[in-house]
């Protein structure tokens, strides 16, 4: 018999979860299908443990900046101690509390593999192979995120190697270890495990730097930080074959120009694949296996009647959590009747990002070059963040190149990039600049209190002339 409820969630990572939450507190009836773990990646292989990884190093690297504190610094990183905490932040991969708050605030949880079987139904296989058939009145909401994408390099398919859920979830550290990719994952967990003891870490990207879709300066003053730090940086390098004598044998991997790099361990850090694949999207008349193009409601185009939402990474906007809890909040208001006549629309012009690395990369909108594709007059005005008083304070040889990008047409930002420790936690003054679309002679205003570092957004109007 088939069971009806308004809304049927496939996947209960964070934006399924606040897309289900929504269309309850519109008074919807909300059942939630999950295979694996209640919370998504972010909660167990991805966000949580990541940063727990890497706060140790980050801690210990700030106090060595500090004049006085740095002489209390006796001893090393107790790793047990930082994968315990690891753990405990990944909730020991038990989703008992996320699937008490799912309760809590609602929704029927159903486990099982969420597939759709025509228009408005869903069928979840459980493991035991039983099927139950849920009918949406007024939707569907897809919330299945992405899963680690591996390239095609001659043998590495056939060897054992790390992804993003094995590094996060790591038992031991290795010795020696390759990161295939300098994107986020990648360098971040190459800096986690170097400061977690890894005596040799080596970088291998096939673009000419790291975190290629930012500005060239914040690859470049990365590079040169890690390099400080003894990893190994290889850039414009491609990979072509990776190869291991026995299961426990160290990896080999070959590069294009022949040279090779050995390691105990290899991740694979090249980027993301939509988990699409088998999610019965052929019932409804889209392509397996790719992204769902979404209009700024989240429904999915292609598909007549409206009731099929798509949100988080698998729709491709902006693979990032608190993007996906934001599409997944106008997803559920729309499908509940509340039509604020909003959409979707920051994940066009301004979507946040943190690289959580020491020295940290934090943007928002556009990058200079994009800038320019869109508009007809772009300015850009840079300063150093160690020339701000709050750097001073803070500690020693603090520095980073820090860059606004302007419509100078408009006067506005539209996009912003700081490198230095912790400015992940100045960027939302900038994201909300670029949304509130604030002119920079209002901006003048807006008086940064001394001595910080944010400081900086005084120190970027006086370079800008104002």
């Amino acid at each position: 018999m088939n069971e009806t409820y308004d809304v049927v969630v496939i996947g209960a990572g964070p934006a399924g979860e606040n897309a289900g939450d929504r269309a309850v507190k519109a008074g919807l009836r909300v059942a939630i299908v999950e295979k694996e773990l209640v919370g998504g990646e972010c909660s167990y292989w991805g966000c949580m443990p990541s940063k727990a990884l890497l706060r140790p190093g980050e801690a210990l690297a700030a106090l060595r900046r500090v004049p006085g504190a740095r002489a209390a610094i006796t001893g090393e990183i107790d790793v047990d101690e930082a994968l315990a905490r690891r753990d405990s932040l990944s909730a020991g991969l038990d989703d008992s509390g996320q699937v008490e708050w799912v309760d809590s605030a609602g929704m029927d949880l159903v486990r099982g593999h969420g597939r759709l079987a025509g228009e408005r139904t869903v069928e979840v296989t459980a493991e035991d192979g039983s099927v139950r058939t849920l009918v949406a009145e007024k939707g569907v909401i897809i919330g299945v995120g992405t899963g680690a994408a591996v390239p095609p390099i001659d043998g590495l398919r056939e060897i054992r190697s790390w992804t993003n859920r094995d590094v996060t979830q790591a038992k031991e550290v290795p010795a020696r270890l390759i990161v295939l990719g300098g994107g986020v994952i990648g360098v971040e967990m190459a800096q986690a495990m170097r400061w977690l003891g890894s005596e040799e870490v080596t970088i291998v990207e096939m673009a000419d730097r790291l975190i290629p879709r930012e500005e060239d300066f914040a690859g470049a003053e990365l590079q040169d930080a890690l390099e400080e730090m003894g990893i190994t940086v290889i850039t414009g390098a491609r990979m072509v074959k990776a190869e291991r004598a026995a299961d426990d044998a160290p990896v080999t991997a070959t590069l294009e120009d022949g040279r090779t790099v050995t390691g105990d361990e290899i991740l694979v850090a090249v980027g993301r694949r939509p988990l699409t694949d088998d999610l019965g999207l052929d019932t409804v008349g889209l392509e397996p296996g790719r992204y769902v193009e979404v209009d700024d409601n989240l429904r999915a185009t292609g598909v007549d009647g409206g009731w099929l939402y798509v949100v988080g990474d698998a729709n491709g906007r902006a693979l990032l959590t608190h993007q996906g809890k934001y599409q997944a909040r106008i997803a559920g208001d729309h499908i509940g009747g509340k039509d604020v006549g909003r959409g979707a629309w920051a994940d066009h012009t301004a979507v946040p990002r943190v690289v959580f690395t020491d020295p940290q990369i934090a943007a928002v909108g556009m990058t200079e070059a994009e800038a320019r594709e869109r508009y007809d007059n772009v300015d850009t005005v840079r300063y150093d963040m160690g020339h701000t008083a709050g750097a001073a304070t803070t500690g020693q040889g603090i520095s980073g190149t820090s860059q606004l990008v302007i419509d100078a047409d408009r006067r506005v930002i539209v996009g912003a990039t700081f490198v230095g420790p912790h400015v992940g936690e100045m960027l939302h003054a900038a994201t909300i600049a670029i949304v509130g679309e604030v002119p920079l002679d209002r901006l003048w205003h807006a008086v940064p209190a001394y001595p910080t570092m944010s400081e900086i957004w005084l120190r970027f109007l006086e370079a800008y002339g104002m």
